[in-house]
């Protein structure tokens, strides 16, 4: 079952909170999820076979670091297990696997050098932060889905936002999330699965994890049960054409060596569906913007290090297990030499959707019923004309 990845973090909150919502048997969502139904043995056999495949690959590109942790993935479900190299980054396919996301977020998460990776998911988790600050209220109880090491509680305050759970499908992350001056609770659960109540929340936050969702609807439709009636949803997630100068580096290189391409940067929501799924999730008043950061960098290898720093290499079952040393050093000399700036860096744009919705309410503004107009369109260029010549107004 998938709600046998809900598992409440220690000491973080009590299973019979009101907040959680009841099962038929009469225990909450989290508390059933303690029977884990799913094999960490079977896992850590299938995570050893991709890092064989990968481990040649994987310390010629990312240098002798990632030697010792390729090593110390030996044992069954180990800890240090890595997450490969290549394919690289973000898949919404169905098969994506949060076991195997669980597991490269929670080695992210304890990199000694994790805050240098942290920079973009800083950057757009100040920017949400920023449309919390535009909504004139304060949220006694706010929700981050997909909250990372909290991104978005660093840039709030007390004044807005009075509470807020965190949660992540990473223990690791949450055990090593930010300080913040608000009061936080922390719940280790699935996105696709969340155990709280009706009603519950005044502001719900996500940023930069939706697009891991395999079922992207389901999940909006969730936020939007967990959210009190006017209460609003604020998320990020990447883009449609994130990282298109990889993709089309990687795609010529793999056609030139070795006759055809596999995908290794996955397919996002496209803006224009964006829209549609948060109404059908139920929301109104919605608000969808769109924003590019472009960051650059040494190189191609360089790019593909700070991905996996991230946390965002790719997860989904039917990925290319390899790519070839000499497709590697063609991706590297044609992003150069079709996106290279005259510094020498190569730029990777990361296009982000902020969205907003509200839960509808009574005492929100609606539109007015159709054809209640009285007045036309076309008598507004009479607006500036004298009442008693017809000419414009003077000063």
């Amino acid at each position: 079952m998938h709600r046998a990845r809900w598992l409440p973090v220690p000491a973080a909150i009590t299973l019979t909170s009101p907040l959680f919502a009841p099962t038929a048997s009469g225990r909450s969502q989290s508390e059933r999820a303690a029977r884990r139904t799913l094999s960490e043995e079977a896992l850590g056999r299938r995570g050893r076979a991709v890092n064989v495949a990968l481990g040649g690959c994987a310390r010629w590109a990312a240098g002798p670091r990632w030697s010792s942790l390729l090593r110390a993935g030996t044992g069954a479900g180990a800890a240090l297990w890595r997450p490969p190299l290549l394919p690289l980054l973000l898949s919404v396919s169905a098969a994506s696997p949060a076991a195997m996301k669980r597991r490269q977020k929670g080695w992210a998460a304890a990199l000694r050098d994790r805050q240098q990776f942290e920079y973009l998911r800083d950057e757009v988790g100040s920017r949400v932060a920023d449309r919390v600050y535009d909504v004139s209220r304060t949220f006694p109880l706010a929700l981050d889905v997909g909250c990372g090491r909290s991104h978005i509680a660093e840039h709030l305050n007390k004044d807005f936002v009075e509470r807020l759970f965190l949660t992540d499908i990473s223990e690791d992350s949450l055990k090593l999330k930010k300080e913040s001056e608000i009061p936080t609770r922390c719940v280790l659960a699935d996105e696709e699965f969340l155990p709280f109540r009706e009603n519950t929340f005044d502001l719900v936050m996500s940023s930069l994890s939706l697009h891991w969702i395999n079922d992207l609807p389901g999940a909006l439709r969730q936020i939007h049960y967990v959210l009190k009636p006017d209460g609003v949803f604020i998320g990020a997630m990447v883009g449609g054409e994130t990282l298109y100068e990889l993709r089309c580096s990687l795609q010529l290189a793999e056609l030139e060596r070795e006759g055809g391409f596999a995908p290794h940067v996955s397919p996002y929501t496209a803006i224009t569906d964006l829209g549609n799924l948060l109404g059908q999730a139920g929301f109104n008043m919605l608000t969808v913007d769109v924003d590019d950061i472009q960051v650059h960098y040494p190189g191609i290898f360089e790019l593909m290090s700070d991905l996996q720093g991230m946390g965002e290499s790719n997860c989904a079952w039917n990925r290319k297990s390899m790519l070839h040393r000499d497709t590697m050093l063609a991706a590297a000399a044609i992003y150069k030499e079709m996106y290279g700036a005259k510094d020498g860096s190569v730029p990777a744009t990361f296009e982000i959707f902020y969205m907003i919705g509200w839960k509808p309410h009574e005492s929100q503004a609606k539109p007015a019923r159709r054809g209640s107009a009285n007045v036309s369109f076309g008598d507004l260029s009479k607006l500036n004309e004298s009442p008693n010549t017809g000419d414009p107004k003077m000063g």
